[in-house]
């Protein structure tokens, strides 16, 4: 029997895992809801100890996010939004056009009756966030509303792609939303909605496809605004 006091065990990896995947979960909801601002640079260690993990984790999902275009990560350690240019806004919209009425329509043969029903409660929270202007709300509600079709789809290439590219553009919408407010935004879900019931695939290609063009012709003009 060893006498002394024991060395300390390195936790598993299952549970280093398990931290990076909660880093990593918090990070994209903080992009996806507007929580990173454009322009504005956070430390590595700044959003460790907020998020009450050590640097390493945090460093990990950072650089994977980096990769995605999501983030850019400073030699100094500072972390911020890469900026919106009207080439990378145009390219962003373009894919978004090319790839999600695609994957919206390989999702719909898997959409039910249920599902039908889901997407119509949080359409009406989202009509209620837009009233109350509750914004990150409402960011995060259309998101659920979107990727709800989306993942029925069980696409393993279309699906993380375009969850990259709603990484890349929110926060600037929530930019825009801070500036003209939400009590103005309309959207096209109502009509997506009714695709889905009826099982129209030409419907609910239009529907989200205007409902891109809708949303991301607000922040086309903010952009090309401060150009």
């Amino acid at each position: 029997m060893q006498s002394g006091p024991a060395k300390a065990e390195a936790p598993p990896s299952s549970s280093r895992g398990a931290t990076r995947e909660q880093v990593d979960s918090a990070v994209r909801s903080g992009l996806l809801s507007g929580r990173f601002i454009p322009g504005k640079a956070v430390t590595i260690r700044g959003l460790a100890a907020e998020l009450g993990v050590s640097p390493m984790p945090v460093r990990e999902v950072l650089q994977r996010l980096a990769a995605e275009n999501a983030l850019e990560v400073k030699p100094n350690g500072r972390v911020q939004v890469p900026d919106m240019t009207p080439s990378r806004f145009d390219e962003v919209l373009k894919a978004r056009q090319l790839l999600e009425p695609e994957l919206a329509e390989l999702a719909l043969p898997k959409l039910s009756k249920a599902d039908a029903a889901t997407l119509k409660a949080i359409d009406d929270d989202i009509d209620a966030r837009l009233i109350s202007g509750d914004a990150e709300a409402y960011m995060r509600l259309n998101h659920a509303f979107h990727f709800h079709i989306y993942r029925a789809s069980c696409s393993e290439v279309l699906l993380p792609l375009i969850d990259s590219l709603w990484l890349q553009f929110a926060p600037f919408m929530r930019t825009v939303y801070g500036r003209v407010g939400t009590a103005s935004l309309e959207d096209r879900h109502k009509e997506a909605i009714r695709a889905i019931e009826q099982s129209d695939a030409t419907g609910l290609r239009a529907a989200i496809s205007a409902d891109i063009s809708d949303g991301m012709g607000l922040l086309g003009k903010e952009i090309l605004s401060d150009t």
